[in-house]
């Protein structure tokens, strides 16, 4: 299955075990990026959008859009949607079952996350109010940064030995 919003494919819609990339297969999810890059006359208009497939179990992974609030709507299927507050809400998980239809907002700056968590493809289409979002993904900006941070300053932040911290690393070493 081939999908094309105007924008650039970046990764397979469905991937399913023994297809596409290694690294993609965590997440089974497709991106399609409608952005400054692929539309320049977005320039300075201050918008931009993503559509998202995810097979069944798809996960789009905890990250951060540092420059934009996003807005979306579930095309198809069934997302949960999470969003994390800050140390001063007491990091409290706000999340819902967004089903096909409704709709979503996050705002910038906030880490969240979406998991298919039906028996079926869905597929969402998001819009930010910038024309390059940005995007941190929080485990591979953790374990997968170059150079890497020190497995001391990991160990004592996440309470962990040096021998999870290891671990971890070498999932990510080679991104996603």
């Amino acid at each position: 299955m081939q999908a094309h919003v105007g924008g650039r494919r970046r990764l397979p819609l469905l991937v399913q075990a023994g297809q596409g990339r290694q690294h993609v297969h965590p997440k089974r999810l497709g991106l399609t990026e409608l952005d400054v890059a692929e539309w320049p006359g977005t320039n300075t208009l201050g918008v931009s959008m993503n559509r998202v497939d995810f097979a069944p179990g798809g996960t789009n992974p905890p990250h951060i859009h540092p420059r934009a609030t996003e807005i979306g709507i579930v095309m198809k299927g069934e997302l949960l949607v999470g969003i994390l507050g800050s140390l001063d809400s007491g990091n409290k998980l706000y999340s819902r079952v967004v089903r096909a239809g409704e709709t979503f907002l996050i705002p910038r700056g906030l880490m969240h996350f979406q998991f298919n968590v039906g028996k079926t493809e869905a597929t969402m289409v998001v819009s930010f109010n910038s024309q390059n979002p940005s995007i941190v993904f929080v485990p591979l900006t953790l374990f997968g940064s170059n150079p890497p941070i020190p497995t001391p300053v990991l160990t004592r932040a996440l309470r962990v030995e040096a021998g999870v911290v290891e671990l971890l690393k070498s999932k990510f070493s080679a991104g996603f």
